[in-house]
Order: C-alpha cells, then sequence, then structure tokens
C-alpha cells in the first residue's frame, strides 16, 4: 500500500515536532511506500521507500503557494491512502477530491478543541485516531482510541546521567494551554512550606504567547523563585532523553483532552511523572495524577513524591517504564495503525 501522509514539519532539529521523524519511520516499516507532504522541511534523515515533498514554508512562500503546491501533490503524487496528522485544514482543502478519487482518508486529531470545521473535516474521513477519551474527535462513532506512540527504544534510563537531586521537570511548548503558570504557582506553595526542589522549564513559545512567556519569568522573580527555577529554550526531542534522565519528576499539566506525549516520553526514561490527566486513570496509581487546574492539590502530590526514597522512586520509576512500553510504545501505534488502515 502506498500511502500520503500529511504533518506540519519533519526536522529532527525542531524542539516540539521532531517526534515525528520517528513515527514516519516506523510507518515506512508498514507501508510499501510513503509520500509526506509536510508545511517545512529542514533536517531528515528516512528509509528508502519515504519521499518527503514541502509546502515551502522554510522558502517563504505564503498561503496561495501552499494552497497551489498541496493541489498540485494530492494529483500528482500516486498513492492509496491519506492519512492526515493534526491539520484538519487538509481535510477541508482536499477532502471532496479524495471522495472523488475513491481514496480512503483517516485523520489523526487529539485536542480537547474543536468546531464546526472539525466535524465537517470527520464528515471527509474513513476514519478518525485519537489517544485521548476526552479529546474533542473522540465521540465519533467512526473514532479509534490509539496508543500515545512513543518510542521506547530510544527513551530508557540512561545509568551514566545522574538525576539531580530533588529535580522538577517541565518540557513543553511555553503557552498557556500547557500551563506553565500553574507550575509556578505550585511552586510558590512548596516555598512557603519550606520544601526543597529545583524546577527547570524548559521550551520556547509562539510570538503569540511571548508576553504570556516573559510574565512567567516575572512572575518567577516576584515570588523569589530565581534561586530554584530556571528557564530554557526548547530543545530537540533528541536531546529530551537525556533531560528527562537528569530530574526525578516530570511534570505535566495539560488537559485530559490532550494526552501529550511527553507524559510517556518521561515515564519510559523511569522519571517520576505527575500529570493533571484522566485517562492515565486505568494506567497508574493515584499518587501520579493530580487535579487539573488545583495548585493545593497539584502541589500535595508533588510534596509527596518529593519526599520518596530513592529507592521508592526507582522502582516506581520501571514500573512506569514498563506501562509506557506495554500500551504507548511507537511500535504498538505501529501495528494498530497498520491493522485499522490496512
Amino acid at each position: 500500500m502506498k500511502l500520503l501522509l500529511f504533518t506540519q514539519a519533519l526536522d529532527t532539529n525542531d524542539p516540539v515536532l521532531s517526534v515525528y521523524h520517528r513515527w514516519v519511520i516506523e510507518f515506512a516499516k508498514h507501508f510499501e511506500f510513503i509520500t509526506v507532504v509536510c508545511l517545512k522541511v529542514g533536517k531528515y534523515n528516512l528509509p528508502g521507500n519515504v519521499k518527503v515533498l514541502s509546502l515551502g514554508k522554510e522558502e517563504g512562500i505564503g498561503r496561495f503557494g501552499y494552497v497551489m503546491r498541496f493541489y498540485k501533490y494530492i494529483f500528482d503524487q500516486k498513492y492509496d491512502t491519506v492519512f492526515v496528522h493534526m491539520n484538519q485544514e487538509y481535510l477541508l482543502l482536499g477532502g471532496i477530491f479524495w471522495k472523488m478519487m475513491g481514496k480512503r482518508v483517516y485523520m489523526w486529531r487529539n485536542h480537547h478543541g474543536g468546531s464546526f470545521l472539525t466535524d465537517i473535516a470527520v464528515t471527509l474521513c474513513t476514519k478518525i485516531f485519537c489517544t485521548s477519551k476526552f479529546s474533542y474527535t473522540a465521540k465519533y462513532k467512526k473514532t479509534s482510541i490509539m496508543p500515545v506512540g512513543v518510542d521506547t527504544d530510544f527513551f530508557v534510563k540512561l545509568p551514566a546521567i545522574k538525576k539531580i537531586e530533588r529535580s522538577i521537570l517541565f518540557l513543553s511548548r511555553i503557552a498557556p494551554v500547557k500551563k506553565p503558570h500553574v507550575l509556578i504557582e505550585v511552586l510558590k506553595i512548596l516555598k512557603t512550606r519550606q520544601i526543597l526542589f529545583v524546577a527547570n522549564v524548559y521550551g520556547d513559545s509562539l510570538d503569540k504567547d511571548k508576553i504570556y512567556h516573559e510574565n512567567l519569568k516575572k512572575n518567577v522573580r516576584e515570588a523569589g523563585l530565581s534561586d530554584s527555577v530556571t528557564f530554557y529554550g526548547g530543545i530537540p526531542n533528541t536531546e529530551t532523553v537525556k533531560t528527562y534522565n537528569n530530574h526525578e519528576i516530570f511534570v505535566n499539566l495539560s488537559s485530559s483532552g490532550m494526552y501529550d506525549k511527553t507524559i510517556f516520553e518521561a515515564m519510559a526514561c523511569e522519571t517520576l511523572t505527575l500529570a493533571t490527566n484522566k485517562n492515565l486513570e486505568e494506567l497508574v496509581p493515584k499518587s501520579f495524577i493530580a487535579e487539573e487546574n488545583d495548585v493545593e492539590n497539584i502541589a500535595l502530590k508533588l510534596e509527596k513524591l518529593l519526599a520518596l526514597s530513592n529507592e521508592e522512586k526507582a522502582e516506581w520509576g520501571r514500573e512506569l517504564r514498563r506501562v509506557a512500553v506495554e500500551r504507548h510504545s511507537l511500535r504498538e501505534l505501529g501495528n494498530k495503525i497498520t491493522t485499522e488502515i490496512v
């Protein structure tokens, strides 16, 4: 089967989107040939049965140019099936034509938000994929819940890297939807309780969130947390394995409708993971799940994790890795996608 796959970017140096480079490598094991169409293309190294085409963002081409290339590709390329990753716009632009061409079309969309445009895109799909039962797209009869898809052969515990004692990691795009501001409020509570910790925040912000990002740093300074909280820029997905291994606890505060991959990347590295995500309720003990937006509850859960002995942290780390490998590995995703599409 020949697959036409749309995704935002193929670039191993992209701090947010480089993870999907591994997805393409895994998918290439299951399909005869894959043509990947991206909004922008950077550095990549893919198998011989993968061709990469760009809509031209890295060349400075405008929206009209994107659309013209999009239509050129969908009519010129040879493929049996279409897989649209996250961006419903491609369905809205090409869905009618794919139906007329008799192509099977699948969309991956995992987010708590959606609109009537999402509903229209769904009508143009053969099937929808998401990872969270709280995602906007989970409500459709044609939706299949999928593994998150983390490369658990790459994200592993690295014995040579020593964890920073009593360290907390927040790694994400810096945006209100990811809720780093909630973490800062939690850390203020820990400070008032005289709980020792070191917190590192990794991530870049989009232009629209630059002021929000700067206000976070200002909040930290004004709260007297500068000695305990450090901000770093975003790092490529290939580098995050070291960062997970360097920390004792990873915190993810995104809504249950999102189910960020970073949750399972950290777990695969045997880093304790505290998340406000209800999807985890059937997978891990309650001590690793906090109430969304409840700073007191999050602070309490974080305080208890910091208080665990080194032996307890190591034991729970191994258990969390087992969950990541068995339930949300990239290998599991590749097998299930193949079953669903073929």
